[in-house]
């Protein structure tokens, strides 16, 4: 059966690797509020006025190292699905060969929620039930 992510991780690995990884994500957060407090869309790389940053370079250095930061993230096989609400995914394959989501948010002490990849966030389902 062919798979949509070609990373997984199981649970063990994804609890391991969680620290660093909400280091990465506040960081990138972080970077995002400072944007949006400068008036730069991340999303259409752009101020929202259409004005420049300073006519010098494409982003400003900030929305560089977000770019940056978030391609390390992905490369990792981590999903950054909400800068803003820190929601990661970890992509799994459960016991019987289903392709999961573990699902985590800043604020949350550990991976404590799973959902399909259909179902998406508000199929979220507890960790015991994986």
């Amino acid at each position: 059966m062919p798979y949509v992510y070609p990373i997984h991780f199981t649970l063990e690995e994804a609890q391991t690797m969680l620290p660093g990884v909400v280091k990465r994500i506040e960081r990138i957060r972080d970077l995002k509020r400072q944007l949006d407090a400068k008036g730069y869309d991340i999303r259409m790389h752009r101020h929202f006025n259409g004005v420049g940053a300073n006519g010098l370079k494409a982003f400003p250095d900030q929305m560089e190292e977000l770019i940056q930061a978030y391609q390390n993230l992905n490369n990792s096989g981590v999903l950054l699905k909400d800068i803003d609400r820190g929601l990661i995914d970890f992509p799994c394959i459960r016991s019987n060969g289903e392709e999961v989501l573990l699902c985590f948010m800043l604020g949350e002490e550990r991976i404590g929620y799973w959902h399909t990849l259909a179902d998406g966030y508000p199929g979220r389902k507890d960790i015991s039930t994986l």
